[in-house]
Formats: structure tokens, C-alpha cells, sequence
């Protein structure tokens, strides 16, 4: 397949940008209709719900809220509702408002006891997602357009939210930035920067775009496309540098571009193809938590993945096709004309690395585990919660009316229970909740059909965890002492129950994720430690991560460098949605870190040669990648979503531990003082396990006629004569004898009369490739039976062809 879509670069092109327009142009015309639904069957707080839907429907719009607060006097007075009212009324007048309720009406009770702060309620016609962005701006603006000095107005709600937030995209485009110029380092060829980003852009765009379109036959939550964006970002540019950095590596090493891009494909391009699929199998791992929430995560985040690996493996070699061997630096393209290919052999820092490791394991993997458990030690007070505009940052609207409203209030105003009775002694129960301690307001709301609302207004705020503990005093002894049939409701409680459940089933999914990657792994490199090794690296790195994500937004340090408001609970969605794309990434980097020692481990069995021959030539690609998911990660901090923040920041200390510290250091450290054990697989397993290689075999094909006994084995030679086309000797050329899989086996240089000869060890089916300065390179295939092969090569200037 990659060679086809090598050849026919232009179809596969135009296929691409035509699915990307034409899901663009679907996408657009039919809009979205994302929907958050928390089902959370058999709890209080839904019992509770479904009581309230059937006796008080609700109404369709959104209420947001406008605080104003005096310095000096009352919000009374005439000089402050002459002011207030008029705006009030402007906004009760625009079209797509369905109603203001103010403080200055007969009965109301929206002014505080000590009469300098108040508060209205504006009721829109459509959801906060519908209502439009002009609307609420112009809301926004008519309302402190009342301030003076003295005066305070603050506005806050989900519409208006969604004002305050940066344009959309924002995030994205500084996290493509970003990555542009890690690549732009790590390639110094500008082609090269750019593969992989066009290959991360079509896959996350047709990846959003058919996420927006399912949105109208299933429920996608308004999170999952901003979930799916930031880890098809992150895997759809990983991938494309795994493969071109392999590419790349071919024709440094004197292979035609085509056969280079064709052997990255075929090698390169399967990890990608086998990461890919445990990155979906961890994501798909979510839905054992049975939460109708993250269904529709699973599916954009899936999704995305998916065409990103079909990205990378389709249209990347299209585009390589297009670029030749433009992919290398005009440096290295000077270098190689003029010096011929690069041998085989892994140099510089990340060689001087691996040498350390192997020489001194203990002492690596005792300071990396010492640096993994410091950090993991904060998840000891792991709390999980919600989020709410309390949490915002101190200078936006919505965070100053939510502490205006709660210094008015009290701070338990923003998340009021609601006790929903259907039966018994609701007077007794009424008093029973006056009584108990933690408990600010009571008011019982007229019944309707049977059912009663208690509005309970707790003395503590929403995130407390008094609050949480007064929950479960209501249900575990004030309801049940009373006599009444009645639930605890409302976003608080809602809350709190999701906390629950998702933490009941948290020990259930990490499992199912771990041992699914174990089974993988088991099968991929037929080795028992190995994936027990991964497993345990993967939970130290989840520890250290969620420790870095409590000590940041729990504890709260860093919070105001970063920008992202006050201290709260961790999202108790977050843990499985971060577990899941952590494991699926760290797996990545196992596989790529990996399958290239087991490849060593299989042409050697040298253990201690195959952890430092593949850490020296994976570790600085693996480093650049998770370097560049970071970067997208960190990005996000300026989504103007505190879940996406949160889940940006969790992910970037996520990645950068796995890949710094875990596969860098105390991964290969381990291996290193494990030994040939690293690959023990009992005689029985093996017999029964299926066979599936990450990469292909790189022992030489077969010949196409067979050997004999005594011929099995014998090393040979390739020899000819380099010449141009009119026949005159080319001395200096570079002759490389390579195997199809992209490994150098021997190389020589011609003499003055053009001859070479190239050392062959064992029949089979390889590839020649002749450089030279002068005139261009060549590459041929070459089968050598029983018996040395004579191979002539002809050269013409500035020739670079395809293999034959």
C-alpha cells in the first residue's frame, strides 16, 4: 500500500483534501448538537432529578445572573435602581431573552442582609451553547454600562462564560506553532517540519468534522471534540515524526527515496498501526465504567485516533513522494552527495546516554524512582469533584460575581441542594433540615403533583468537603429520622455522586486497561516481563502525573502563574479520560522504545547490547515526540476551559515524565539489571500465542531458487564496474550493500577503474545502492544465490531513480 500511494502521490492527495471539504462543508451546514448527559442510574441526586422533571418541567433557556455591589449605602437606593433598573429593562427588551427577574419587584429576596449587594436572574430563550455570541455580549455590555464609581457590576452563567472564553482555535494554532518549531529542530529541513503537521491537520480535521456530524445521531458531549483535537494533535504529528525520521534515516544511509519511504512504511509504519490501536483500546477501555458521559469521548477521541494512523500511513507517503529526497536539510543532502551514505551506527549524546545507563543501572533507576515517588506523593489527597465558575480566574466576570454573590450570600448561595420529598412528613423533615449543623437557609417551595422541593443553602461552599459530608448526613440520618420519602438533588449533589461512582469504578477500568496493554505487549515481543514492566512504569507515571495535577490545581501551586483561577477539586471525569490517554501514549513509546531492542535482541541475543542499541536510536526521536506533545498539552492551559486546562497540564507532566525519566532512564535501567530474563517466555505460552510483529523480520528474504545444504549460510560478494552511460570508470563512488527491511551491511568505494566489491552473508534478496557526487545515486535489487554476483551500475548525471 505504501509503495502505491508513493506512485500515486497526486490520487491520494486529492482523495484527502476532497474528504476534508467535503466533511467541512456537511459539518458546517448541519451544525452541532453536542449534549452533556450525566446519567448517573440508581443515585440519590438522579432519583431526586426525575422527581423534580415530572412535577416542574423546566424551562428550555439558560438563567445567568447579574450581581451589582455598593461601597457605601444600598443597592435601595433611588441613586443606584435609577441606574440598575433601566439596564435591567434594556436586557429584558432583547430579542432572545426570555425574562428578567430583579430585586426591586414586591416579594422578591435577591438583596443581602446588609442591603449593598443584589442580584438578577436573566432567563434566555435557548441553552447557553445556542444562545448567540452577540446577544450575550450585548447583555455584558448594557450591564456594566450601569457601573459607576461606587458601583460594581459583575455578570455570571454559562452563556456568559462562553464570551469570556479566547476565540476558538486559539489553543490549537499555539500548540501547532509550537510543535513546528521542535520539529523545524529536530529535522533543520523545513519539508520535513511540515509532514507532519499536514498529517496531524487532515486527521484531526476530518476527525472533528465526523465527530460534529455523529453529534446528530448519538450524544457527543461539547468536550469530547476538544479532547479529540488535543490528543489527535499529539499522536497525528508523533506518528508522522516516527515515520519520516525513519525515512529520512533510509536515505542518509544511500537508499532510493521510494525504497526508503516504502521500508519506513513497512516498519516504522506498523508500530505506528500497532500504537495506534492500543491508544483506541485504552480509550475504549472507559466504557467499562458504564458513564454515558464519556461514550461519546470515547467516540471523537477514537475516531480521530484512527483516521490520524490512516494519515500517517496514506497520506504521508504521498506527500514524501512529492518531496523526494527534499526531506533532508540541503546540508545533509550536500554531505551525502559528496561523503555517500552515513553508516549504520548511532552517535552523539544520545549513544553517550545509553553507554551510561548500561554502566551504571542502580545508580539511575534509584535517583529516577526516588524522582517518580516525590512527585506521585501529593495523590495521597486526591479529591475528587467539579468545577465550577468559582474556579475561574480572579479576573474574569464570572469569578468576581460568583464571590460577590457568595460574600452576600454566603458562600453555600452558588451550590444550593435541593431535597425532593414525593411522601411522608415533609413539615418534620422541613425542621430536621432547619436543625442540622452546616445548613445556612431552608425554604420549602409550594408542592406540584404530589412532590415538594426543599432548598437547602449549606453554610460551606460547593467544593467543600463539609459540604459533601452534610450530603450524607441529610441522607444517612436527617431523611430517614423524619419518616419522609425525599432525595437529595441538585448540581452539588450531582456532583459529589459522580465523584462516587466514578471512583468506585476507577480500580475496575485500570485494570481492564492494563491487563488489555499486557496481553498486547505478551504478544507483540513473546516476553512476560516486559509487558509486566510496562504495566508497573505506567502506574508509577499515572501516580507522579495525578500527584503534579493536585499539587497544581488542588493545592493550588502555580495557579496564579499560569492563569487558571482558584484551587478546587480535580474533575472527577478527569482520572479515567487522563488514564486513558496515558496509557495509550506511554504504550506508544514502549512499543517504538521496544521493538527496536527486541530486534536487536533477536539478530544478537545480547540483552545488554540490545537495551543500549535501541535506547541510542530511539531515545532522541521518543524525546522530540513527547517534547512536542507538551507543547500541545501545555497549549490548551488557553482553551478557556478549566477541563481542558486541567487535562492539558495532567498530560503534559504525564508525557514528559514518561518519556524523560521512565523510558530514558528507569525502563532501559531496569532491563539492563534484569537481563536475558527481560525476554523469558515459558516453552507452553509460546506454542499457544498468537504471532504479531511490530516490525518485520529483518533476516534476509529467502532466494528465489533454493539453496542447497552446503551452500546454506556461505557468505558471498557483489562485484562490478561503476560507469557512465558512454562507459568511462567512476572512481569514488559509493557502493552500499543493504537488506530490504534498511539495514547496512557492507559498504566500499570504487577505484579509479570503477570496480568495487561488497561482502554478502548469506543468499537472499538485497539492495545497491550507488552514489556518487557527480552523478546522482542509483538503487537496484540484487538476488544472490550460490556464488558471487556480478552487478554492473551505470550513472548518469544528477540521476535519482526509483528500484526497479
Amino acid at each position: 500500500m505504501a509503495r502505491w500511494c508513493y506512485r500515486h502521490r497526486l490520487v491520494v492527495l486529492l482523495l484527502w483534501v476532497g474528504a476534508l471539504f467535503g466533511l467541512g462543508f456537511s459539518a458546517s451546514t448541519a451544525g452541532t448538537d453536542y449534549a452533556n448527559v450525566f446519567s448517573l442510574p440508581n443515585t440519590d441526586s438522579k432519583r431526586a432529578y426525575d422527581l423534580m422533571e415530572k412535577a416542574f418541567p423546566q424551562s428550555a433557556g439558560d438563567t445567568d445572573t447579574v450581581v451589582w455591589k455598593v461601597d457605601e449605602g444600598s443597592v435601595r437606593d433611588q441613586s443606584v435602581r435609577s441606574r440598575i433598573q433601566p439596564a435591567l429593562d434594556e436586557i429584558a427588551g432583547m430579542k432572545g431573552v426570555g425574562g428578567v427577574t430583579g430585586p426591586y419587584a414586591a416579594g422578591a429576596h435577591q438583596i443581602s442582609g446588609d442591603g449593598r449587594i443584589a442580584y438578577a436572574q436573566i432567563t434566555f430563550a435557548d441553552q447557553a451553547n445556542a444562545v448567540p455570541k452577540e446577544l450575550v455580549e450585548n447583555v455584558v455590555d448594557t450591564a456594566q454600562g450601569a457601573e459607576r464609581a461606587g458601583l460594581r457590576v459583575e455578570l455570571g452563567g454559562q452563556a456568559i462564560q462562553r464570551v469570556q472564553e479566547p476565540p476558538t482555535g486559539l489553543a490549537e494554532m499555539i500548540g501547532i506553532l509550537a510543535a513546528a518549531v521542535v520539529l523545524f529542530l529536530a529535522f533543520g529541513s523545513l519539508f520535513a517540519m511540515l509532514l507532519p503537521l499536514a498529517v496531524a491537520i487532515f486527521g484531526v480535521g476530518t476527525g472533528m468534522f465526523s465527530t460534529q456530524l455523529l453529534s446528530h445521531v448519538t450524544d457527543i458531549p461539547d468536550l469530547a471534540p476538544l479532547l479529540a483535537t488535543l490528543i489527535g494533535l499529539g499522536v497525528g504529528i508523533d506518528y508522522a515524526l516516527f515515520i519520516v525520521t525513519r525515512h529520512r534515516k533510509g536515505i542518509l544511509r544511500g537508499m532510493d527515496p521510494e525504497e526508503s519511504a516504502v521500508t519506513a512504511l513497512n516498519t516504522s509504519g506498523r508500530a505506528v498501526l500497532f500504537a495506534g490501536g492500543t491508544v483506541c483500546i485504552a480509550l475504549a477501555g472507559m466504557l467499562v465504567t458504564n458513564l454515558r458521559f464519556l461514550d461519546g469521548v470515547v467516540i471523537g477521541t477514537s475516531l480521530t485516533v484512527v483516521l490520524s494512523v490512516l494519515a500517517a500511513t496514506t497520506l504521508l507517503p504521498a506527500l514524501l513522494g512529492f518531496l523526494g529526497s527534499r526531506v533532508l536539510s540541503r546540508r545533509q543532502r550536500r554531505r551525502l552527495a559528496a561523503s555517500g551514505p552515513e553508516p549504520e551506527k548511532a552517535s552523539g549524546l544520545a549513544a553517550r546516554w545509553s553507554t551510561g545507563v548500561q554502566k551504571r543501572p542502580r545508580r539511575i533507576a534509584a535517583v529516577a524512582l526516588v524522582v517518580m515517588a516525590v512527585l506521585a506523593l501529593p495523590v495521597l489527597s486526591l479529591r475528587l469533584g467539579a468545577t465550577d465558575q468559582g474556579n475561574d480566574d480572579a479576573s474574569t466576570t464570572t469569578r468576581q460575581a460568583y464571590d460577590l454573590l457568595a460574600e452576600g450570600f454566603g458562600p453555600g448561595f452558588n451550590g444550593p441542594l435541593q431535597v425532593v420529598a414525593d411522601g411522608g412528613d415533609t413539615a418534620t423533615l422541613v425542621t430536621g433540615i432547619k436543625d442540622t449543623a452546616g445548613v445556612a437557609q431552608v425554604a420549602a417551595l409550594p408542592s406540584a403533583r404530589g412532590v415538594t422541593v426543599i432548598q437547602v443553602v449549606p453554610t460551606t461552599s460547593p467544593q467543600s468537603e463539609e459540604t459533601d459530608r452534610l450530603i450524607d448526613t441529610l441522607r444517612d440520618q436527617v431523611i430517614p429520622k423524619a419518616g419522609a420519602r425525599a432525595h437529595v438533588g441538585g448540581v452539588t449533589a450531582v456532583s459529589k455522586d459522580f465523584a462516587t461512582v466514578t471512583g468506585d469504578r476507577l480500580p475496575l477500568f485500570i485494570a481492564t486497561i492494563i491487563g488489555l496493554g499486557f496481553l498486547l505487549l505478551l504478544v507483540a515481543f513473546r516476553s512476560v516481563v516486559v509487558p509486566l514492566t510496562a504495566a508497573l512504569m505506567n502506574l508509577i507515571a499515572a501516580a507522579a502525573s495525578f500527584g503534579v495535577l493536585v499539587a497544581v490545581f488542588q493545592w493550588g501551586w502555580g495557579l496564579d502563574f499560569l492563569g487558571l483561577g482558584k484551587e478546587g477539586p480535580i474533575n472527577a471525569f478527569l482520572p479515567v479520560i487522563m488514564l486513558s490517554l496515558l496509557f495509550g501514549l506511554s504504550m506508544d513509546y514502549q512499543v517504538f522504545l521496544v521493538s527496536r531492542m527486541h530486534e536487536e535482541w533477536v539478530h544478537t541475543k545480547d540483552n545488554a547490547r540490545a537495551v543500549r542499541v535501541g535506547l541510542a536510536e530511539t531515545s532522541r526521536v521518543i524525546n522530540s515526540a513527547a517534547l512536542i506533545m507538551v507543547c500541545v498539552f501545555l497549549a490548551f492551559v488557553l482553551s478557556g476551559d478549566s477541563g481542558a486546562a486541567m487535562a492539558g497540564v495532567g498530560l503534559a507532566a504525564a508525557v514528559a515524565l514518561d518519556a524523560f525519566i521512565l523510558r530514558t532512564a528507569l525502563v532501559p535501567a531496569a532491563m539492563h539489571l534484569l537481563g536475558n530474563s527481560n525476554w523469558w517466555l515459558p516453552a507452553w505460552l509460546d506454542k499457544r500465542l498468537p504471532h504479531l510483529a511490530v516490525e518485520p523480520k529483518e533476516e534476509t528474504p529467502a532466494t528465489h531458487s533454493p539453496a542447497t545444504p552446503s551452500s546454506a549460510g556461505r557468505s558471498s560478494a557483489v562485484h562490478g564496474f561503476v560507469r557512465t552511460a558512454d562507459g568511462d570508470p567512476v572512481g569514488g563512488a559509493a557502493v552500499t550493500l543493504v537488506t530490504e527491511g534498511g539495514h547496512q551491511l557492507d559498504r566500499a568505494v570504487s577505484l579509479a577503474d570503477g570496480s568495487y566489491i561488497v561482502s554478502v552473508p548469506t543468499p537472499g534478496t538485497y539492495l545497491v545502492t550507488t552514489t556518487s557526487a557527480s552523478y546522482g545515486s542509483r538503487t537496484r535489487r540484487v538476488v544472490v544465490a550460490d556464488g558471487p554476483v556480478v552487478h554492473d551500475v551505470e550513472l548518469a548525471e544528477g540521476e535519482v531513480d526509483a528500484v526497479n
